[in-house]
């Protein structure tokens, strides 16, 4: 089974008309998309789109042979020319299957948002998934879809989509994720790549054609690493930036080192902020033991963050006496750290840590607070020894240091 993505972006394209954000300024050559509208082996149309034959042509493709036009958004949009000879557009009831006389069968998926969702198999077999912009599979049961060979859904904007996608097996190692609906929230070019390689997804071009299944004939899948540091200063954004890079899975044990500070308003308003911006299938615990959860295997693990763990570790070692310190604290605090490392290096599960970077800035008065800075320093290089990739964030800005 054959798919061309006429067009990959929002309803509205990218850049939107009339747009001044930075995003849509740098939307230029091959970082402009039409609105996403899929061609299947020719016959079969996902969604109608202004300037569809053009789309079509460009790709090198006809719009002579389709058989059927589906809409897959919530309404049928701003009136859009059909092109001659092209069959009107319609929409299959949710749960309806429609079989072509091209071998092709459609089943409509139900979303939990307005728009219908289309479930593809091709005369070979092959199965592909296209979700409406916004809109996530409604009342999925483990195993009751069997895995896709493709997904083409609103990765960027509706990343649980692919997490209950996940959960239920639909989508495995061997599923190529497409972002479409591209928009302009997510600035395009490396910091989308990037974004959607951490989901296990990518883009293309308008004008791709791809051959569903095509990852099951060996070849590459974008790569989620199994071990990412976060790094960032204080309100840099490290912390949305280390649950971005997991909101498409689910299951994710979140690992909070803060614990609870009595008493301390200001701190649990924190606490609660990072709640409320995980998605409800997360778990989480309070803890600084993290050997043991590194060593398990399971779901993804996010630890925030690795500069607590430090001062728990220092508070538990008497790092901050000086006599204490000279007298076996730093070495009781090495092998800490040394078995912190080792657990990093041999962690079957995917693992995000958070740690602050603080060794840029104002040199600390005290030799206690010189301490720290120093031995934050060499855990975060230690440990970022040990990840596939390492993300600074500036101004909420990722810059990729190794990956």
């Amino acid at each position: 089974m054959e798919l061309t993505l006429l067009g990959t972006g929002a309803p509205a394209g990218l850049p939107r008309p009339d747009c001044p954000c930075a995003a849509c300024a740098r939307a230029l050559g091959s970082g402009a998309r039409a609105a996403t509208a899929l061609l299947v082996d020719g016959a079969l149309m996902l969604d109608l789109t202004p300037g569809a034959a053009f789309a079509a042509a460009r790709a090198g493709r006809s719009l002579g042979s389709v058989r059927q036009v589906l809409l897959t958004h919530p309404h049928n949009g701003p009136a859009v020319e059909v092109p001659a000879g092209v069959p009107q557009p319609g929409r299959v009831p949710d749960g309806r299957e429609l079989a072509l006389l091209t071998g092709h069968r459609v089943r409509a998926v139900a979303m939990d948002a307005p728009g219908t969702g289309y479930e593809v198999t091709g005369p070979d077999g092959k199965r592909l998934l296209y979700l409406p912009p916004g809109g996530a599979p409604a009342g999925l049961e483990e195993g009751s879809v069997g895995r896709y060979d493709l997904v083409a859904a609103d990765v960027v904007g509706r990343p649980d989509a692919l997490a209950k996608l996940r959960a239920v097996g639909a989508v495995g190692p061997g599923t190529d994720v497409l972002a479409v609906h591209l928009d302009h929230d997510v600035p395009p070019g490396d910091e989308l790549r990037r974004r959607l390689a951490a989901a296990g997804a990518r883009a293309v071009p308008d004008g791709t054609t791809l051959v569903v299944g095509a990852y099951d004939d060996g070849a590459e899948l974008p790569a989620v690493p199994r071990r990412t540091l976060v790094l960032g200063g204080a309100r840099s954004g490290k912390s949305v930036e280390a649950e971005r890079r997991l909101e498409s899975f689910p299951d994710v044990l979140y690992v909070a080192t803060g614990g609870t500070r009595g008493g301390d308003t200001e701190w649990a308003e924190r606490v609660a902020a990072h709640r409320e911006r995980r998605p409800g299938s997360w778990r989480t615990t309070e803890t600084c033991d993290l050997v043991p959860l590194l060593a398990e295997e399971g779901a993804p693990l996010l630890v925030d963050c690795l500069s607590l763990w430090l001062t728990d570790a220092m508070d538990a070692v008497g790092a901050w006496d000086d006599a204490v310190w000279a007298d076996g604290g730093e070495k009781a605090l090495r092998e800490r750290v040394r078995l912190l490392v080792e657990a990093v290096r041999g962690a079957r599960r995917t693992v995000v840590a958070v740690s602050n970077e603080v060794g840029s800035g104002i040199v600390p008065a005290t030799a206690s607070g010189r301490r720290y800075r120093d031995e934050l320093g060499r855990l975060n290089a230690a440990v970022a020894g040990e990840c596939e990739e390492v993300v600074l964030v500036v101004a909420g800005q990722a810059v990729v240091l190794r990956g």
